[in-house]
């Protein structure tokens, strides 16, 4: 028995030493990595090597390879006026950066550059993550504008150029722009002209492209994204990452679509009943503060935020305290059932436009959001998809209108409709204090291109068309200014519940906006994620890249179409991952690793 046992102990012992040997030296096996030259316009593989024994060499990775690789590098969007990017990069060190905002023309302006800057080395750091590598070579960026800091508008001025140049260990750029925002949008151009590379096994070191001459400038003025928070609440980090995404894309519209008929998350100090009756919960408000901050982070990276107070359809929860209040029923069919006989989506709501008190407690809400909002800011009342059976089928107007000798067809009722955007824009004018400001609506029943000059006046309304470009067309003819949101190409939400169709970022990319008499009225577009089917949890992946897919059309509206694009776009999606989002896969890593070799047209 103790012969057995040592034997069986001998024969554990030897298979103990024989597999410690064997995982020692599958241990030890390199690992072989790739490096890249750039031939033909196209980063292409040119040899596989031991990592672990042998350095990178500086232009051999395949992000930097392709910061230089092709007219265009590895930048998104792509620049419309002129681009030269010389095949040859430098190293530089994260703590050898200095910003000259001297030649910023005014306080204002210097305070928003230096803001700018600040997010600009932040993201350098996330790029250099875990740690770059110190370098003696200093780079030196000097920023320099035209006019003194205004309120990003319409009407705004985002043109730049951008010079890199070298000497010895100077590395010097020049940022021109006429305004503050084209300065921005200058530095989002030059981190990107940025990479890093492997100096060694653990550490990276910083990159820049040693000679750049770029002159550039959007096609469109409004290049948005608009997300609803009314069908799920997304917390504030969420929608900052969104903003940051935006930044780097140069989308310059966050579209605010903050309440509907589910909910009324704002919690705002002259209407406290909206959020207390309306937010489904106690954390899942915006505050006023919060707002306040929100319209600066995003100011900072070159984005304005237009809110969206839909009325009067899509309006319900917030609202349902008025009667036992005394104010009279200022929502109607609230929550009805069957929900099909009295709106299109559940839970039903409209606003009451007979009941003055209405109109008073819409003039608070717009109150609180003018005083926070820059002065003149543009602002989306909604509009779209008034059921005409809900008013008609509730007594006090159905009473009304035959006490007043109207009819109750649905033209009739259109009438009804359009009064009440006229008492509402007139509570809006009060509390601005003037006329002057732009108000956008949906399209709607109301807007149809044979009607619409009867209900909304073209000096003052701005139509979101999601119909079709063919409307889109018809309006802007008519001498309207359009924003184009196809919903069967830019809603993101499609594709997620039935009969809708799924569309990739190529099919985004390669649809290009009406053409009419007047250009300048096709404002631009916006990618749109109404909420049903996403939260903060997914809301990365079901809106990028795609997203960036439309910020290209918009700023530089290119006549190539998605394929050129793709691998610019593949390294955008990077980018996007080293900002913290988690952004949708498009194609298989060894794809991306092999330029031009897995071609998908879809």
């Amino acid at each position: 028995m103790g012969s057995c046992t040592f034997i069986v102990c001998s024969t554990l012992l030897l298979f103990q030493l024989f597999t410690t040997k064997h995982t020692s030296a599958e241990n030890d096996l390199p690992f072989i990595s790739k490096t890249y030259k750039c031939i033909n316009n196209t980063c292409i593989i040119s040899k596989f090597q031991n990592e672990k024994n042998e350095n990178y060499g500086i232009n051999e990775s395949l992000d930097v390879c392709r910061l230089t690789c092709g007219q265009y590098g590895s930048l998104w969007p792509r620049p419309t006026i002129t681009t030269i990017i010389k095949d040859s990069v430098i190293e530089f060190g994260l703590d050898n950066i200095t910003f000259n905002t001297s030649s910023v023309v005014d306080d204002l302006g210097k305070e928003y550059t230096t803001e700018v800057a600040l997010v600009w080395l932040s993201s350098l750091k996330k790029l250099c993550e875990p740690q770059c590598s110190p370098n003696v070579n200093n780079l030196t960026i000097h920023v320099t504008t035209v006019t003194p800091f205004t309120n990003l508008k319409w009407s705004t001025n985002e043109s730049y150029s951008l010079n890199i140049s070298t000497n010895l260990d100077q590395i010097t750029v020049n940022i021109t722009a006429q305004t503050v925002y084209g300065a921005r949008h200058g530095m989002e151009t030059l981190r990107q002209l940025i990479s890093t590379y492997k100096s060694n096994y653990s550490n990276k070191t910083l990159v820049i492209a040693r000679e750049v001459q770029i002159i550039d400038e959007p096609i469109y003025t409004h290049r948005g994204f608009m997300l609803d928070t009314s069908r799920n609440y997304f917390p504030l980090s969420s929608i900052k990452r969104t903003i940051d995404a935006m930044g780097h894309s140069k989308l310059n519209v966050f579209h605010w679509h903050a309440t509907d008929s589910h909910s009324f998350p704002l919690d705002l100090p002259s209407a406290p009943q909206m959020a207390r009756y309306g937010a489904y919960s106690p954390e899942k408000i915006y505050s006023y503060e919060e707002i306040k901050d929100l319209l600066r982070y995003a100011l900072v990276r070159g984005v304005r935020i237009i809110m969206e107070i839909d009325s009067p359809a899509h309006m319900g929860y917030g609202w349902q305290w008025g009667k036992e209040a005394g104010y009279g029923d200022m929502v109607i069919c609230l929550g009805k059932h069957p929900w099909w006989d009295y709106c299109l989506q559940p839970p039903c709501g409209q606003l009451n436009p007979l009941n003055n008190n209405t109109y008073m407690w819409l003039g608070k809400i717009y109150k609180d959001l003018v005083s926070v909002f820059p002065k003149g800011e543009t602002f989306h009342m909604g509009g779209d998809e008034v059921a005409v059976r809900c008013w008609n089928t509730t007594a006090e107007i159905v009473d009304w209108m035959r006490t007043n000798n109207r009819s109750l067809t649905e033209n009739t009722y259109l009438d009804l409709w359009s009064e009440f955007h006229n008492k509402a824009l007139n509570v809006y004018d009060n509390e601005v204090g003037d006329s002057d400001s732009d108000i956008i609506v949906w399209s709607s029943g109301l807007t149809e291109p044979h009607i619409i000059e009867k209900h909304l006046t073209k000096e003052r309304y701005t139509i979101e068309v999601w119909q079709g470009n063919t409307v889109s067309m018809d309006l802007a003819n008519l001498g309207y200014k359009v924003i184009v949101a196809v919903e069967d190409i830019y809603y993101l939400d499609h594709g997620l519940r039935p009969p809708t169709t799924y569309h990739s970022w190529k099919v985004i990319y390669n649809n290009k906006l009406p053409t009419v008499n007047n250009s300048n009225l096709i404002l631009g577009a916006e990618t749109c994620m109404f909420s049903e089917f996403v939260d903060d949890y997914s809301l990365d992946i079901k809106v990028w890249p795609r997203a960036a897919a439309l910020a290209e059309r918009l700023w530089t509206n290119p006549p190539t179409d998605a394929l050129a694009a793709e691998y610019r776009l593949l390294q955008h999606r990077e980018r996007l991952v080293t900002l913290g989002l988690k952004p949708d896969r498009t194609t298989p890593e060894w794809c991306n690793d092999r330029e031009g070799e897995c071609i998908i047209s879809y």
